[in-house]
Formats: structure tokens, sequence, C-alpha cells
């Protein structure tokens, strides 16, 4: 009788992760689907589910340490479908398409700024450390933009916001997201939970308050907190001076060639990331 050999589930955990990121591409495209028949609230929450998966691939390949090259780059391809062109056409469909001929041009750099954003994101960022991502995370840029329309079918908008002129709100907002992504601006990470220290506490406070709000007032709920993100980086940049690098980012000369250590491993199988170059799922790029 033949010894078991773990090998099998071990390929079988290292897949998981890209399953995720397969499914965020799913529903990416199932909201510009959706976007093209006019069904914009559903297609406006599947761009929504997707930021979710997006957050579990990594969470969940860095559990298992089942990160790999293909993975990082393919998280990376989705996400400018689902966080970049699904929210740019919901967009462009929803206020753009009567506007006037050039009012596409609006969604075009919002998707060149998404595709800039994760492309930096892969070679400066990706596979270390981070308490703060540099530039605005094109998920949050896509899940803000996709909220926008379940909001205006609230009460609150109704009553507080209908008299604001919606259609160059949309344009002005557009162009904050796509400086934004492409800016040097500092925006925390999401808050990891813990029972241990004062920290983990006010993680799990905020986890949990982001949790019950969002089931319970979903469609009013994620816009502002989107905005509220927005300006918090905007706030803090202005305030302590964080528009400028600072001497310990170390970063990468993003015009410069770019060098991809390899070291001769099958790129199905994990690995450990080089000090520089692509890593094993960056995650909120």
């Amino acid at each position: 009788m033949k010894p078991f050999r773990g090998g099998g589930m071990r390929r079988v955990v290292v897949v998981v992760p890209s399953l995720f990121t397969l499914f965020n591409l799913f529903f990416g495209i199932w909201s510009m689907v959706l976007a093209s028949r006019g069904e914009f609230y559903r297609a406006s929450w599947y761009i929504f589910f997707a930021g979710v998966l997006d957050a579990l691939d990594g969470r969940v390949a860095r559990l298992s340490k089942t990160g790999t090259r293909f993975g990082a780059e393919l998280d990376s391809l989705v996400d400018v479908v689902s966080f970049g062109v699904a929210p740019a056409f919901l967009i462009y469909q929803l206020e753009f398409a009567s506007a006037g001929q050039a009012e596409w041009i609006f969604c075009y750099f919002y998707v060149m700024a998404a595709a800039i954003r994760l492309a930096r994101f892969n070679i400066t960022q990706a596979g270390r450390a981070k308490h703060y991502f540099i530039g605005l995370p094109s998920p949050a840029a896509g899940m803000t933009l996709a909220t926008f329309y379940p909001f205006t079918t609230t009460e609150l908008y109704q009553q507080a916001f209908r008299f604001l002129p919606r259609h160059h709100l949309m344009q002005l907002l557009m162009i904050l997201l796509t400086i934004l992504m492409v800016s040097n601006v500092r925006y925390a990470t999401m808050p990891r939970a813990g029972l241990r220290t004062l920290n983990g506490l006010l993680g799990l406070a905020t986890i949990l308050f982001i949790l019950i709000f969002g089931i319970l007032e979903h469609d009013a709920f994620f816009f502002p907190l989107g905005i509220a993100y927005m300006a918090y980086g905007i706030l803090r940049a202005t305030l302590l001076g964080f528009l400028t690098e600072s001497e310990d980012d170390h970063e990468a000369d993003i015009a410069g060639p770019i060098v991809i250590a390899n070291n001769g491993e099958d790129p199905g199988e994990p690995y450990e990331p080089p000090t520089r170059g692509a890593a094993p799922r960056g995650g909120q790029g």
C-alpha cells in the first residue's frame, strides 16, 4: 500500500486563491452585461461583490502561504477589469452616454489611472508588509463609483442631495479618483482584528461597525464610506505633509527597467517573494 502523499491536496490549496480571483472577474463582467441592459442597481452591487472577493483572495493566499507569481499577475489583470473598466462602464451608461460625444473621456482617464495604479503597486508594495497604501487602492475607487447609484435611491439622497448638480458632481468625482489613484497620498490598510491589543480591539470594532451598518443600511452606507475614505487620505496628506515621498519608502523607479526574479521556479508553485519584483498576491492594489 502506497503511503499517503499530500501533494495533491497542496495543489488544490494553491488553486483556491485564484478561484476567488476568477469569481472576482466573473462579477466584473456580469456587472458590465447588466449595465448594458440598464439594470444599474444589480450591476453596482456585483462590482461591490467583486471587491469582497478581491479582499478574500489575498487573505486566503497569505493564510495558506500559497501565493504565486501567476496569482499575483492574474489578480492585477482582473482588478483592471473589475475596478477599472466595469465601474467606468457603469458610470458611462448611467451618466455620460447621453451627455455629449466627449464625455467618455472621463471614463478613459479613470481606467488609465487604475491600470497605472496596479502596475505601480506590483513593483513598489506587493508582497511587503504594509501599514498604508501609496495612492488610493483601485478596489476602493471602483466600489465608491459602483455604490453611487444605490445611494441615489435612498431617502437620504432624495432629501439632502437631490438639489445638487449630479452630472457635474460625477465628473468631479471621476477626476478626483483618477488623481488619487496615481498620487503619493497614503491610505490606511484594513485594520487587523484582535483581542489582545488596543489596536486589535479598535480594528475589530471598525470591522464590526462596517459589517453591521453595511448589512442594515447598505444602500445609504457604502458610498458615504467611500467618500470618507477618500477625504481621509487628502486631509491626512494636507495636515501631515505626506504628499511627497519620504526617504524610507524605497520605491522603485517606475519609468526604468523592471527585473522580476524567478530563480528558476515553476510559476505554478508557491514561492518566497524577492525584495524587489513580483510578489504573491498584492491585494487591494
